[in-house]
């Protein structure tokens, strides 16, 4: 049986502040009741994930960026075809495209929580700030996962 809610995290353990959003889901697995929620990482989104959408009612994606200020990131995904649709490394709007392509309907409400990370390289441990953006976001993700309300999280990711 599915569960409804998929929170996914992708990125590589081995690539410093890239393991960002195994990590915080790691940080979930330890501290949050999983009973409606399913883990699912992956070193990067591919088209095939698409399908693990199918019966969801709410879908997390978690990932490291360098694209924004603060700590962290929080906002509402939507279908998108963009130059990753072609690739084997897909955006999580990509995804979402692909899952509308081939399932003829919307795809669940999917969210975007993206981590401040500044070091990427092979090898290395994650960097000072990345720790205390990590830190930051395991208090935010506890919250949003203790209410797990679709209304509170557009609201939430509308301060984004």
């Amino acid at each position: 049986m599915v569960k409804p809610i998929l929170l996914f995290g992708y990125g590589n353990l081995s690539r410093g502040d890239d393991a960002l959003g195994p990590l915080l889901l790691q940080y979930v697995e330890d501290k949050v009741c999983l009973e409606a929620i399913e883990i699912l990482t992956d070193f990067q989104l591919q088209i095939e994930h698409a399908l693990d959408l199918e019966n969801r009612t709410l879908v997390l994606f978690v990932d490291a960026s360098v694209s924004f200020i603060g700590a962290f990131d929080f906002t509402e995904l939507t279908p998108a075809r963009d130059n990753s649709y072609t690739t084997h490394a897909m955006s999580p709007a990509a995804v979402l495209a692909v899952y509308q392509e081939i399932k003829k309907q919307t795809p669940p409400p999917c969210f975007l929580l993206s981590i401040k990370g500044e070091s990427f390289e092979l090898g290395e441990g994650l960097s000072a700030n990345a720790k205390d953006n990590l830190a930051q976001v395991c208090r935010f993700t506890e919250q949003l996962l203790q209410n797990i309300d679709i209304k509170r999280w557009r609201v939430l990711a509308s301060y984004a």
